[in-house]
């Protein structure tokens, strides 16, 4: 955390206090989210704490895969008394807010900044910016910015750089996306030109991530859905380098 003129600093970005304070609710919450089998709930009489996820909870506590587990609500007291085997396999960490509100704010930030590149939109040039304009009309104003929750992801980031009218805010699912490249792109590009549309396939040839070069050897990525993945600028080398994940392969179109 970076604090400049009064403004705070996150991964590069400009972030309010009202955001925060946001970030806080979902990673801090008083009662939290643990999974358990739904006879354990029955016996330790948490059956009237299950309740649902909302998308902001299930990535702060990276509760993705729940099979035939439910999810209690509970305080850091009544979390004490599960047993310590099912705390030890809870899938995600679980942080409680400190009694000192800004040293809560330093945890929250560390998290959000914990093992991620910061954006570089502002080490872009003006010439760069001016002459992708037209090709990517919305990518300078998503460069840089935090989602206002989880959901928006890499295909409807690169959508909406290309002009694509709340693809920013939208969950795009493959469809979608494969539907505009279609219509949109050409294969080929390059790495050091705009509308360079860099593409990951799965072996089974199914779209798994997508970025888009602004020129001058700058990218504009989404790292995922999750809200604390910013839509980001950085080198295209190190957006290749981030994206590589084995199994994946990358495949380049070249926006009409």
């Amino acid at each position: 955390m970076t604090v400049v003129d009064l403004r705070v600093l996150v991964l590069g970005i400009d972030v309010d206090d009202e955001l925060i304070d946001r970030w806080r609710g979902w990673l801090m919450p008083k009662r939290q989210p643990y999974l358990i089998g739904p006879g354990l709930a029955g016996e330790l009489g948490l059956t009237d704490r299950i309740g649902p996820l909302t998308p902001e909870t299930r990535d702060s506590f990276e509760l993705y895969d729940l099979g035939a587990d439910v999810v209690v609500w509970l305080t850091g007291t009544e979390a004490r008394a599960l047993p310590a085997e099912v705390r030890a396999a809870q899938p995600g960490a679980h942080r409680r807010a400190s009694r000192d509100p800004a040293q809560t704010r330093r945890r929250v930030v560390r998290y959000v900044e914990d093992g991620r590149r910061p954006s570089r939109h502002t080490e872009v040039d003006v010439k760069t910016w001016s002459e992708l304009a037209e090709l990517l009309p919305k990518a300078a104003s998503l460069a840089g910015t935090f989602p206002d929750g989880s959901g928006p992801n890499c295909f409807g980031t690169v959508m909406a750089a290309s002009g694509v009218g709340g693809a920013e805010r939208t969950w795009m699912q493959r469809e979608p996306f494969e539907e505009w490249l279609a219509e949109r792109t050409v294969p080929g590009g390059r790495d050091d030109e705009a509308g360079t549309v860099l593409v990951w396939r799965g072996a089974d040839g199914l779209v798994q991530h997508a970025a888009v070069t602004l020129g001058g050897g700058w990218a504009l990525h989404k790292p995922s859905q999750g809200w604390m993945s910013p839509t980001k600028v950085l080198r295209v080398g190190d957006v290749k380098l981030s994206s590589r994940t084995p199994g994946r392969y990358l495949h380049r179109n070249r926006m009409r």
